[in-house]
C-alpha cells in the first residue's frame, strides 16, 4: 500500500512537470513493483541495511519461538496443576501426599511448593535449628521455604519475558532507523547521477520504508504476547499464594481452612490429617 501511494503521488508530480515526465512514470508504474521488495532492497543496502534486516530477524525469531515455548509450557503446568490440587485435597494424609509425589514428581509449582513445605515441617520438627537458616519456630522456617519457592517460581515463569519486552520496545526504533539509512543512500546515490526524475527517487524511497514495516512486525506479536504473559503469571502467582495460605495453615494447626473443607475445582475435597504426620 505505501508503494502504491507513493507510485501515485510520482504520477501526480509528473503529470504537473510535463507528458514526457508522465509518460516515464506511466512505464514505470505498468512495469510494477517486481523489481522491488524486500529481497531487492537488502540486495542493494550496504553492511549496515543488511546488519539491521538479519538483527530484524533474529528478534523475530527469538520472540517467536519464546511465544511458542511459554504458550506450551503455561499449558502443561496449568493441566498438572489442575490434577495436583485435585489429588491432593482428596488425600487421606500428608504420607499419601508425599508417596504421590515420590510417585510423579514434582513437576509444577503447586507439587514443588508442597513438598518442599512438608519436607521443611517434618526436618524441623525432628532436628530443630541445626544451622542459622533453620533458626526460629517451625511455624517461621515453614514460612521462609514457602516464600523461597514461590519467589523461585516467579522468577521461573517470568523468564523470557524481559526478551519479549525488550523486542517490543525496540523493533520499531531498529526498522525505523534502517528506512532512515536507506533513504539517505538513496538520495545520495540519485544526486550523483544525472537526468533525475520523480520515478527514480519513489522506488528506493518506497523499497527504505519497508523496514519500518518489518519493525512493526516484529514488534507487535511481542508485545501482545507479553501482555498476555503477564497476565497469566499474575492469575497463576495468586492461586499459588492462595494455596501457600491454606497449606501453611494446614502444616502449622492440622486443620485445613474453612472446617475442613475446601472448595476445590467445582467440588469439596476433604483432608484429614494427624497433627504430627
Amino acid at each position: 500500500m505505501m508503494l502504491d501511494l507513493i507510485g501515485s503521488a510520482a504520477l501526480t508530480l509528473a503529470q504537473a512537470v510535463g507528458p514526457d515526465a508522465a509518460q516515464v512514470a506511466l512505464n514505470s508504474d505498468a512495469v510494477g513493483t517486481g523489481g522491488q521488495g524486500v529481497l531487492h532492497f537488502i540486495g542493494q543496502s550496504d553492511a549496515v541495511g543488511k546488519s539491521l534486516f538479519a538483527f530484524l530477524m533474529l528478534m523475530s525469531l527469538a520472540s517467536w519461538y519464546l511465544i511458542l515455548a511459554k504458550g506450551l509450557t503455561h499449558l502443561r503446568i496449568r493441566r498438572r496443576s489442575r490434577e495436583f490440587l485435585a489429588e491432593f485435597w482428596a488425600a487421606s494424609s500428608l504420607e499419601q501426599v508425599e508417596n504421590e509425589i515420590s510417585t510423579h514428581g514434582a513437576e509444577e509449582p503447586f507439587a514443588h511448593l508442597a513438598s518442599h513445605a512438608i519436607h521443611a515441617r517434618k526436618h524441623h520438627a525432628k532436628y530443630g535449628a541445626l544451622k542459622l537458616e533453620e533458626s526460629g519456630s517451625t511455624a517461621a522456617f515453614v514460612t521462609r521455604i514457602i516464600r523461597k519457592v514461590i519467589d523461585e517460581e516467579t522468577a521461573r515463569l517470568e523468564n523470557g519475558l524481559t526478551v519479549l519486552a525488550s523486542v517490543g520496545s525496540t523493533a520499531p526504533f531498529v526498522g525505523l532507523f534502517g528506512t532512515v539509512w536507506g533513504v539517505y543512500h538513496a538520495l545520495l546515490s540519485i544526486s550523483m547521477t544525472d537526468g533525475v526524475t520523480i520515478n527514480r527517487i519513489a522506488g528506493p524511497v518506497g523499497e527504505a520504508l519497508i523496514m519500518t514495516g518489518l519493525g512493526l512486525a516484529v514488534a507487535i506479536p511481542a508485545v501482545l504476547a507479553y501482555n498476555a504473559f503477564v497476565r497469566v503469571n499474575r492469575v497463576y502467582l495468586a492461586q499459588l499464594d492462595a494455596f501457600a495460605h491454606d497449606l501453611f495453615t494446614f502444616l502449622t494447626t492440622g486443620q485445613p481452612v474453612a472446617d475442613g473443607s475446601h472448595e476445590r475445582n467445582g467440588r469439596t475435597l476433604s483432608l484429614a490429617s494427624q497433627r504430627g504426620a
